[in-house]
């Protein structure tokens, strides 16, 4: 006979609890979600699977958030796009809306302007080649 998966999801979920952040368990051991352990001191962690799904899942909450938030940047070339959804990435939606003059610049179409600014703003020092990246898909659209 057959094992009633959904059944036995309801009673892990009632069990173990949801919490949907990292946090201690009892043991101090680093968990997520429905008692997965992550802590890598203990042989945890996620599938490549499970990875990837967390990332599509978050590109499609910044696209929405974006097009939200800043609907002009769905006219932007596809590198520039990209540019914008790999920032909100790493800084958050809100983090990026705070590029007040860059965003001023990229909406206006002054794309050298905004990859100087880009690179002189305190997020540009901070991760370094990656802002020298996105720099230069916004210089070349």
């Amino acid at each position: 006979m057959a094992m009633d998966l959904l059944q036995l999801e309801l009673e892990l979920v009632r069990d173990e609890g949801e919490v949907l952040h990292a946090y201690q368990d009892t043991e101090g051991l680093w968990t997520i979600g429905v008692g997965q352990l992550i802590d890598h001191r203990k042989g945890g962690g996620i599938s490549k699977a499970a990875s990837r799904f967390m990332l599509d899942e978050r590109i499609t909450q910044i696209a929405t958030d974006l097009d939200r938030e800043i609907p002009w940047w769905r006219q932007l070339s596809d590198a520039r796009q990209r540019v914008l959804a790999n920032m909100a990435y790493n800084l958050g939606v809100m983090g990026l809306l705070g590029f007040h003059n860059t965003l001023a610049s990229v909406k206006s179409g002054y794309y050298d302007v905004a990859a100087t600014q880009m690179l002189e703003s305190k997020w540009g020092r901070q991760v370094g080649d990656r802002a020298k990246r996105l720099a230069a898909m916004m210089r070349q659209g």
